[in-house]
């Protein structure tokens, strides 16, 4: 069987469950809602309307970084989507059917990455779109610059869309590397919700830690895209470590290397 053939074979099975709309909804609902809470704050504290304290919220430039929430907070949804693409194979064992009605292992895995890149793709659309409507929205209200008719504003967004992708793709790697599906998805959500974030956040303060940091395929996703709401923090997770390319170039390598390992070490094991 042809790639394509095996391809819309995964396109059927995956649209045959309610995991892409939950997991959809999850997105939209979060980064809706993050963008939304966070532009109606910097909006309202800018204009005066709400107090601050300190220094004056600088309302200049905010808007790409708001643009860009789907990437730097809401990564992990496509990343447990690719992720749950794999192991729920293994767990529900459809994978063993799969393998007799196509021997070839190695087709199997790129259709499944073909259709996480399809995939990918509107989930990094519909993921900018959550943050872009609600964020530019809100700071019109406020009278704050929207960017949106600024040429490296699309460019950002764009490489939203493309930061998100990858992702997907980064998950099949995981998948197929850990098969436990319970494993994989713990495994993911403690390395971007507590490892990575305080590794970052240590490079804020120990010298030379930053040149480490800069590496680790969160930050490297936040310098493909060339914003991060992190940035505003002050966490020191500044994008200016990597050039956008490079940061896309070192996520990929993250995609490449899992995908290849798995294949190597669990694709072509006997499922069990």
């Amino acid at each position: 069987m042809t790639v394509a053939t095996v391809t819309r074979s995964e396109f059927t099975k995956f649209f045959s469950t309610s995991l892409w709309w939950v997991l959809g909804l999850v997105l939209v609902v979060y980064i809706a809602f993050t963008a939304a809470a966070l532009a109606f704050a910097i909006g309202a504290v800018g204009s005066g309307m709400l107090p601050g304290e300190g220094a004056p919220v600088p309302t200049e430039g905010v808007a790409p970084v708001l643009y860009s929430l789907a990437a730097s907070v809401g990564y992990v949804i496509p990343l447990i989507l690719g992720t749950l693409m794999v192991t729920s194979e293994f767990r529900h064992k459809t994978l063993t059917a799969t393998f007799l009605a196509t021997p070839r292992r190695g087709t199997v895995l790129w259709a499944k990455i073909v259709a996480g890149i399809v995939v990918g793709v509107g989930f990094g659309i519909v993921g900018a779109l959550s943050s872009v409507g609600p964020a530019a929205g809100l700071l019109a209200a406020f009278g704050v610059e929207t960017d949106l008719g600024v040429g490296s504003t699309w460019a950002l967004i764009a490489r939203v869309v493309l930061a998100l992708t990858i992702w997907v793709v980064v998950g099949i790697g995981v998948g197929a590397l850990v098969r436990n599906q319970v494993a994989a998805v713990v495994g993911v959500l403690v390395f971007t919700q507590f490892l990575e974030p305080i590794a970052r956040a240590a490079g804020a303060f120990v010298s030379g830690l930053d040149t480490v940091t800069n590496y680790l395929p969160g930050a490297a996703s936040d310098a493909l895209v060339g914003a991060s709401i992190f940035q505003m923090a002050g966490a020191g997770t500044s994008t200016s470590g990597l050039e956008w390319w490079a940061g896309g170039a070192v996520l990929l390598a993250y995609a490449v290397v899992l995908l290849v390992l798995g294949y190597a070490l669990n694709w072509r094991r006997d499922v069990s």
